[in-house]
């Protein structure tokens, strides 16, 4: 069985990628790569916690690189920017359906646990699963902070994810916490999301 785990720099995902490991399933690590509004800390970050993971799991991971840029410029200067974060995920979740069908993945993996940021909600997460026709897993959807850090701890990624880095800087101020489909695809109407899809799969570089 094989997945695509969505993987940032920061601490849950990989925490989610070693849960999935730890059950047998061959796993590719997406890194949606954010700068300008992010630095070259954050990939450097996000590639080390997948070269850890391979070292601790002894098995190979193969790491997609995608630019999230130009979806990240069009969401901004475009759409309701209290929508920001729900239409970046949609977005991600669409990378990752697109490199699934290239591969033969069977689901998606993200770190997300309940309520944990704006993008987590139960309504947000209703509304993104939506992008996609494929299966989300959430591994970590039931555990809080303290608990996914335990983890992170226990196997060594914890000292990895908390390394200098500039956050996503492309943040509103005011991020919705309870989006409504129909809203949100009247912004997707604005842009040319198919467009943006293929300039990001354009960027992709396989290690």
């Amino acid at each position: 069985m094989k997945m695509i785990s969505l993987v940032s720099g920061g601490i849950d995902s990989p925490v989610a990628i070693y849960l999935m490991l730890k059950q047998g399933v061959e796993m590719i690590a997406l890194h949606l790569d954010n700068r300008p509004f992010t630095d070259d800390k954050e990939v450097r970050k996000a590639i080390a916690l997948v070269e850890h993971l391979e070292k601790i799991s002894k098995s190979k991971i193969k790491k997609y690189l995608v630019s999230h840029k130009e979806n990240q410029v069009a969401f901004a200067s475009t759409c309701n920017r209290h929508q920001q974060c729900v239409l970046c995920r949609r977005m991600m979740l669409r990378v990752g359906e697109k490199i699934a069908g290239m591969t033969g993945a069977s689901a998606l993996v993200t770190g997300e646990s309940l309520g944990q940021v704006a993008s987590q909600t139960i309504e947000n997460i209703k509304v993104e699963n939506q992008s996609v026709k494929i299966p989300i897993l959430r591994p970590l959807i039931g555990l809080d902070k303290v608990e996914i850090i335990d983890i992170a701890k226990e196997i060594g990624t914890y000292k990895i994810s908390i390394r200098a880095g500039v956050c996503c800087t492309i943040v509103p101020k005011k991020p919705s916490t309870r989006s409504e489909l129909g809203r949100i695809l009247a912004e997707e109407k604005k842009i040319d999301i198919d467009s943006l899809l293929d300039i990001s799969m354009e960027s992709l570089v396989i290690s």
